[in-house]
């Protein structure tokens, strides 16, 4: 078996379709506002020295859209990494935690940040030559710290008004240091039109290296 098809294999048990589940973010700005904080090597390797919103978001940090909507504010979010993946790009970003609201196609539950949450999480899946974000697919994110596992959830399939579609979740890690990013991103299953029908078709994983500092 090869491992190309081990790690799809993996992930489609590891990762179950949450079908009709649908998160309402609070999530904040989209791509072409943040500032490049990171640069990502051809390897997939970044790395980022300022923390979030709320805690120390330093020189890479972005403001977001500037405006609100309906009286919800973006939420400056920090640039942790930039790779692509055959015409995908993938980025990672996080942002200070705030609710959001999972909608399972009846009713909605809201998801407040514990006061241990050091940040969200979002990934954000992208065409790299249009910028169209990419729906449907799976993410899973793992964060390890000094070879030890810290963080190991798959990441919500959401939506926001100044982001679009993307994937996230709270994470909380030991404090300030270097973090090892590793995302495995399944296929997206659906529909696809031509230009897309020979690529995306087995999982492919990224490995990200940040530096996160919470305030003082």
């Amino acid at each position: 078996m090869s491992q190309r098809h081990k790690l799809n294999l993996a992930a489609r048990r590891a990762m179950p379709m949450l079908a009709a589940v649908v998160l309402l973010a609070g999530c904040a700005s989209a791509n072409k506002t943040t500032s490049t904080a990171a640069s990502a090597s051809s390897s997939g390797t970044a790395t980022s020295s300022s923390g979030m919103a709320g805690m120390n978001m330093g020189s890479g940090a972005s403001a977001g859209t500037g405006a609100s909507v309906n009286g919800i504010k973006p939420v400056p979010t920090q640039l942790l990494a930039t790779t692509t993946w055959e015409g995908m790009k993938i980025t990672a970003q996080a942002m200070t935690a705030v609710p959001f609201v999972i909608y399972n196609g009846t009713s909605e539950q809201m998801v407040k940040p514990s006061a241990k949450t050091s940040f969200h999480l979002m990934v954000m899946l992208s065409d790299a030559q249009t910028g169209v974000p990419i729906p449907y697919a799976t993410v899973w994110a793992t964060i390890s710290k000094d070879g030890r596992l810290v963080y190991d959830e798959r990441q919500w399939p959401m939506i926001s008004r100044y982001m679009g579609p993307h994937y996230g979740n709270d994470v909380t890690v030991p404090g300030a240091g270097a973090y090892q990013l590793s995302l495995l991103v399944s296929p997206p299953v659906s529909a696809r039109h031509v230009e897309y029908q020979s690529v995306w078709l087995a999982a492919h994983r990224v490995n990200l290296t940040f530096h996160w500092k919470p305030t003082s």
